[in-house]
C-alpha cells in the first residue's frame, strides 16, 4: 500500500489486483494504517461505489476484527452509471442544493413533453410509447449531465448529408424537450439527480481542498469515470491522509496496448482515432486521465486477503482480453502466461442443465467447512433457476440483484387486471385474472376456484360479447334450438357442472369488477383515475395479501408514487395503453429479498458483484448477448452525434462487463459456464469465452465431472417407451349404446372411443377459440333448424335467418368478416335448390329429428339434418356439410357410413316423424363448387356403375358393417387398440393420453 502523509509526496494511488480479495485486502490495509490507536479507524472515512460494496467491506471488517471494532464511516457514492445522491454524510450543512426531482415525477413530465412534441410534428404516439421514450430520454439526458456536456452543443454539430431523416426528427424532438425541461424544473423547484450529485461532489471537493479531514480518507473500488467523481478522487489522493484504491487496474498491461485504448486527441487533419471502449481497462484509463494522473503513479496494494488466488492467472486473463490489434502475441507468449490454473469451464446443452450444474457446484462448496461460493451472472432467469434448484436441497440463497416487480405476484396481478379491463374482459384475460394466486387468497380460495373453474367451462368456445354484461348474457341465454350452444359453437361445461352454476357465481363475483369496468369504458381520461380504479379493484379482489411482503410493499409504493405524479404526465390516457405502460414501469422496479439466505452462498448481478469475492466464483451465462449484453440502442441520438458530444459509446458497457468478468476470475477457484442453446435457438459463445478458449488452447480445462453429474442427476436410466395401448374392459363396462357419428371413431381408433365413452374423458373446446369448421357447421345447423321449426322452410325466410345470425353480437367477429359472403351465397343456393326440387315433386318431410333402434344387441341412435320425400315416395337422407363431404373411397372401405345408418334407422321405424325406404343419400356442401358455393354430392350410385355402392344396398352394407363393429367391441371382447386404422382416424384429442409419439411408427 502506498504510504500517505509524506511531505511533498504525489497523489496516493493504489490498485488491488483481481487475484486478491478486494474487501479483505482493503480492510487489512486500513487496519494496519490506523495503527494501535483504536479511535483512528473510527475517525476514518471510506468512499465506496454502492451500498452492496458497503456491505462487503462491513463483512470484511467483521472477519478481520477478531473481536470488538469501531468501524469507519462507510459512504456509498452511488450507482456507477448514473449515480445516486451522495448521502447526508457528505452533504454540506450550509446552502444545500435544491432537492432532486423524484423519478416518476420526472418520467411523467418528460412523457408529456415527448407526446406534445411528437403530436406537434404530426407523429402522435400513445401514452405507453411516450413513457417508454421518456425513460430513454432521461437516460440520455443523465449521460449529458454526468459527462458535463452542455445541451447547447447539440446546435453546433454539423449533421452532414449522411444523417437520415429519422435521426434528424429524433434530434429535433430531443432539442425541444431539452429547451423546455429546465423551465419545468424551475416551475416545480427541483433539479436533476445527476446535477445534484455533481454539485454535492464539487462542493465536497472544494471544502476538502481548503480544509482536509483530520482522519484517514480512502476512496476504494470506484470505477465511475464521471468528471465530478474524478475531481473528487484526485482531491482525496492529494490529501495528507488520503488515498485512492482502484479495483483491478492492470499495471502490467504493455504501454503500447495501454495507449491504444484511448481516448485520443485529434490529428493534424482534425480526425480522432476511435477509442477501444470494449476493453476492460478503458474506463479505468479514462478515470486516470480525468484525474490528471499517470498509470505509473499507481502502486500495488501490499496487503492480501483471505480469498487470494495466484497472480499467474491474472497475466493469462489480461492476455486473453487484449485489444484485437494485439492478439497476435498469443502465438508468441509462453505457457506460463497462458495458464488458467484454478479455472474450469462447463458447457451444457440447455439453460436448465446449466442451472443444474451451477446449483451442484454451489452445493458442493458447502461440503468444505467455512468455504464460500457465489454465482455471478447478468442472466436473471438463470439466477432464478439456480435458486429453485438449490431449494431442492432445502438451501435458500439470496439473489442480491432482485427480481422485477413485473414477474412477482403483486405485479402480475396488477398487469392481469389492467389487461382484462383493457380487453373488456375477454375470456382468456378474465380467467387469468380470476385464477391469479393472490385473488381471494385465504379461506375463500377453494370456493372461489370452484366458481372460476365453472366459468372456465362455460366460456369454452368462441368469445362472447364484450364487457361484463356480455358474459352475463352469455351465461344466461342460449340460441333457439335445444341442445345447441351459442352462435359459433356448442356449450360444453363438462361433467358435474351446469351453466347455472357458473351464472350464479358470476353474478356475485362480477360486482368486484364493476368499478374498473365502468372507468375503462369512459375512454381516454386522466391516468390518475385509471390507477385509482386499478388500485381499488385490486384491493377488493385480493385484500391485504396484495400489499404484504417485500413485493407487496414495492407494489403499493409504486402505485402511490405513480398516482401522485400522474397529473404531471399526458393529460389523457387511453385505457388500452395502460397494460403496456404498467409493464414498462414495473420491469424497472427491482425487488430485493430481505437477508436470510445461506450465509456462505450468494447470487450477484454484475453491479452487485463488484468488490465481492468468494472461495468459488461461478460465472454463468457466458453467451453472446448475455455476458456481455447487447448494447441498448439510443433512440434519440445517433452514434455519430454521441461521439461528437463526447458521450460514452453504446458499447462501453461491453468493456465494463469484461472488467467484471476479469474480476470474477480472480477468485481462488472459478467455474465459467454456458449453454449451447437458449430457450428458442442455438446460442453463440460469448466473446469472453472464445478469447479464453483461444488463449488457453488444450489447457482450457473442462469441468467434465460436473457436466457428467448434471446429466446423471435426472437421467431416467433405460429408455422404455410405452407400448401401444389396447385396453380390454369386461363386457359389463362396455357401452351398449352408440350414435351414428361415433361408429367411425370406434372402428378406426377404438382407444379414442374407449377414452370418450368408457373413461368419460370428453375433450374441452379452447377458451376464446377461433371459429373452426365445427363452429361453422354448428352455426349453419342452427340457421337451418330454425328455418324448419319456425319458418316451415319458407324459401324467402332462409336468407334473413342467416343475416340475423351474422348480426348477432355473440357471433364471432372473424366468422362475420371472413365467412359472411360465402355463407350467404351458399344459403341462397340451398333455397334455390329446395325450390327447384319442389317444382320436380320433391318435398321436405322433416328436419333436425332424432331417433334410435336396437341392432346387434346395441342401441344405435342418430340425428338427421333433413329428410325429403322423393316423387316416388321413397325418402332422401340429407346431411349438411360446410366443407368437403366424405369420399366414395372411404365408404367402400367401410367408413363414413353415417347416412346409411340414418337410412337404416328410418327404414326400421326409429324416427318418429319419418319412415320409409331410403332412395337417396346426399351431402349438401356449402363449399366451393365450379360456379359458386354449394353443391350436392352422394357416396352411392343409383346404378352401381361407378365403383360405388348401389343406393339400394347402402343401408344393408351399413347394417353389416355396424353389426361387425358392435360384435367386436361392444358386445364382444376385442381390445380397444389405439389408432387401429390411422388413415381414417385424423382426430388427435386423445393422442397424448395414448402416448402416441412413443410407439407410433416404431417397430419394436
Amino acid at each position: 500500500m502506498a504510504e500517505a502523509g509524506a511531505v511533498g509526496r504525489g497523489p496516493a494511488l493504489c490498485t488491488i489486483p483481481a487475484h486478491r480479495a478486494f474487501a479483505d485486502a482493503l480492510v487489512a490495509g486500513l487496519i494496519r494504517r490506523a495503527g494501535a490507536d483504536p479511535l483512528a479507524l473510527a475517525r476514518a472515512l471510506v468512499l465506496l461505489p454502492n451500498n452492496r460494496a458497503v456491505r462487503a467491506v462491513t463483512d470484511a471488517f467483521v472477519r478481520a476484527s477478531g473481536g470488538g471494532l469501531v468501524l469507519p464511516r462507510l459512504v456509498p457514492l452511488g450507482d456507477p452509471d448514473l449515480g445516486e445522491s451522495v448521502g447526508a454524510a457528505l452533504d454540506p450543512a450550509d446552502d444545500p442544493p435544491l432537492p432532486a426531482v423524484p423519478p416518476y415525477q420526472r418520467r411523467m413530465i418528460l412523457a408529456r413533453l415527448v407526446a406534445e412534441e411528437r403530436a406537434r410534428a404530426g407523429q402522435p404516439i400513445d401514452t405507453a410509447e411516450a413513457v417508454r421514450l421518456a425513460g430513454e430520454l432521461a437516460h440520455t439526458l443523465d449521460q449529458l449531465l454526468v459527462e458535463e456536456v452542455a445541451p447547447a452543443r447539440l446546435r453546433a454539430i454539423d449533421l452532414g448529408p449522411e444523417l437520415t431523416e429519422h435521426w434528424r426528427r429524433a434530434l429535433s424532438t430531443f432539442e425541444v424537450v431539452l429547451e423546455r425541461w429546465p423551465a419545468e424544473l424551475a416551475r416545480i423547484g427541483r433539479i436533476d439527480a445527476a446535477t445534484r450529485r455533481a454539485l454535492l461532489l464539487d462542493r465536497l471537493e472544494r471544502r476538502w481542498r481548503s480544509a482536509p479531514p483530520a482522519g484517514l480518507v480512502c476512496a476504494a473500488g470506484v470505477t465511475d469515470s464521471a468528471p465530478a467523481v474524478a475531481r473528487l478522487l484526485r482531491c482525496v489522493a492529494d490529501m495528507p491522509r488520503g488515498m485512492v484504491a482502484f479495483a483491478g487496474l492492470d499495471l502490467a498491461l504493455p504501454d503500447e496496448e495501454w495507449e491504444a485504448l484511448g481516448p485520443h486527441a485529434p490529428n493534424a487533419a482534425g480526425l480522432t482515432r476511435r477509442s477501444i471502449e470494449t476493453h476492460p481497462q478503458f474506463h479505468m484509463k479514462l478515470l486516470l486521465e480525468r484525474m490528471g494522473v499517470a498509470r505509473g503513479e499507481v502502486v500495488t496494494w501490499r496487503e492480501g486477503g483471505g480469498h487470494d488466488a495466484g497472480a499467474v492467472r491474472g497475466r493469462a486473463i489480461a492476455n486473453a482480453l487484449a485489444p484485437a490489434d494485439f492478439t497476435g502475441k498469443w502465438t508468441r507468449i509462453g505457457a506460463e502466461d497462458r495458464r488458467l490454473t484454478g479455472v474450469t469451464v462447463a458447457e451444457l446443452a440447455t439453460p436448465a442443465e446449466e442451472a443444474q450444474a451451477i446449483a451442484l457446484a454451489l452445493r458442493g462448496a458447502l461440503e468444505d467447512p467455512g468455504k464460500t461460493a457465489a454465482l455471478v451472472t447478468p442472466d436473471r432467469a438463470l439466477a432464478r433457476r439456480v435458486a429453485a434448484h438449490l431449494g431442492r436441497w432445502g438451501i435458500t440463497i439470496d439473489d442480491s440483484a432482485g427480481r422485477p416487480l413485473a414477474i412477482l405476484p403483486p405485479g402480475t396481478l396488477l398487469l392481469a387486471l389492467a389487461e382484462a379491463a383493457a380487453q373488456r374482459f375477454a375470456p382468456l384475460a378474465l380467467l387469468a385474472l380470476l385464477k391469479h394466486p393472490l385473488v381471494r387468497n385465504g379461506e375463500e380460495r377453494l370456493a372461489w376456484l370452484d366458481g372460476a373453474r365453472a366459468l372456465d367451462r362455460a366460456l369454452r368456445g368462441p368469445r362472447p360479447a364484450a364487457g361484463l354484461q356480455g358474459i352475463t348474457e352469455h351465461l344466461g341465454k342460449r340460441f333457439p334450438g335445444e341442445g345447441r350452444g351459442p352462435v359459433g359453437g356448442p356449450a360444453q361445461l363438462g361433467p358435474g357442472l351446469r351453466r347455472g352454476t357458473a351464472a350464479t357465481w358470476w353474478e356475485g363475483s362480477s360486482e368486484l369488477l364493476t368499478l374498473i369496468s365502468a372507468t375503462f369504458e369512459r375512454g381516454p381520461q386522466p391516468l390518475g383515475d385509471l390507477l385509482a380504479s386499478l388500485r381499488e379493484t385490486a384491493a377488493s379482489l385480493c385484500g391485504d395479501a396484495l400489499w404484504s411482503g417485500p413485493a407487496g410493499r414495492a407494489a403499493a409504493q409504486f402505485l402511490a408514487d405513480l398516482e401522485l405524479e400522474a397529473p404531471l404526465g399526458p393529460p389523457l390516457v387511453d385505457p388500452v395503453d395502460l397494460p403496456q405502460l404498467l409493464r414498462t414501469l414495473l420491469d424497472e422496479v427491482a425487488v430485493r429479498p430481505p437477508p436470510g439466505g445461506h450465509p456462505r452462498l450468494a447470487i450477484y448481478g454484475l453491479i452487485e458483484a463488484r468488490l465481492q469475492t468468494a472461495d468459488l466464483m461461478v460465472l454463468g451465462g457466458l453467451n453472446e448477448g448475455v455476458w456481455p449484453g447487447r448494447p441498448a440502442p439510443d433512440p434519440w441520438l445517433a452514434p455519430r452525434i454521441r461521439a461528437e458530444l463526447g458521450l460514452p459509446g453504446l458499447e462501453r458497457g461491453v468493456g465494463t462487463a469484461a472488467h467484471d468478468f476479469a474480476q470474477g476470475l480472480g477468485a481462488p477457484r472459478a467455474i465459467v459456464t454456458r449453454a449451447r442453446r437458449d430457450a428458442k435457438s442455438p446460442a453463440l459463445a460469448s466473446r469472453l469465452w472464445l478469447r479464453l478458449q483461444a488463449l488457453a488452447g488444450d489447457r482450457f480445462e473442462r469441468a467434465t465431472a460436473l457436466e457428467g453429474w448434471t446429466r446423471s442427476l435426472d437421467a431416467p436410466g433405460v429408455h422404455e417407451p410405452a407400448d401401444r395401448p389396447a385396453p380390454s374392459p369386461p363386457a359389463l363396462l362396455r357401452p351398449k349404446a352408440i350414435s351414428v357419428t361415433e361408429v367411425d371413431r370406434l372402428k378406426a381408433d377404438p382407444y379414442a372411443f374407449y377414452a370418450r365413452r368408457v373413461l368419460g374423458l370428453m375433450p374441452l373446446d379452447p377458451v376464446d377459440a377461433d371459429p373452426s369448421a365445427a363452429w361453422r357447421g354448428t352455426a349453419v345447423h342452427d340457421i337451418l333448424e330454425q328455418w324448419w321449426k319456425l319458418d316451415a322452410c319458407a324459401l324467402d325466410r332462409l336468407r334473413p335467418r342467416a343475416v340475423a345470425m351474422l348480426a348477432d353480437e355473440r357471433t364471432h367477429p372473424m366468422m362475420r368478416a371472413l365467412w359472411q359472403p360465402r355463407l350467404l351465397e351458399a344459403i341462397d343456393w340451398i333455397a334455390g335448390a329446395v325450390g327447384t326440387q319442389a317444382d320436380e315433386g320433391r318435398s321436405i318431410a322433416s328436419a333436425e329429428g332424432k331417433g334410435a333402434i336396437e341392432i346387434a344387441g346395441v342401441k344405435l341412435s342418430g340425428r338427421y339434418d333433413r329428410v325429403d320425400t322423393l316423387p316416388d315416395g321413397r325418402i332422401a337422407v340429407i346431411d349438411y356439410k360446410t366443407g368437403k363431404p366424405p369420399s366414395a373411397t372411404a365408404v367402400r372401405a367401410g367408413y363414413s357410413l353415417q347416412l346409411g345408418l340414418l337410412g337404416l334407422i328410418a327404414e326400421r321405424g326409429g324416427f318418429a316423424d319419418v319412415r320409409g325406404t331410403a332412395g337417396a343419400f346426399e351431402y349438401w356442401s356449402l363449399g366451393k363448387a365450379k360456379d359458386g358455393f354449394g353443391y350436392i354430392a352422394t357416396p352411392v350410385d343409383p346404378d352401381g356403375k361407378r365403383e360405388r355402392i348401389p343406393t339400394a344396398e347402402f343401408t344393408a352394407v351399413a347394417a353389416h358393417n355396424f353389426t361387425e363393429v358392435a360384435g367386436n367391441w361392444l358386445t364382444g371382447d376385442a381390445a380397444f387398440t389405439a389408432k387401429l386404422v390411422p388413415e381414417y382416424a385424423p382426430y388427435a384429442e386423445y393422442d397424448q393420453l395414448m402416448r402416441r409419439d412413443e410407439w407410433y411408427g416404431r417397430d419394436r
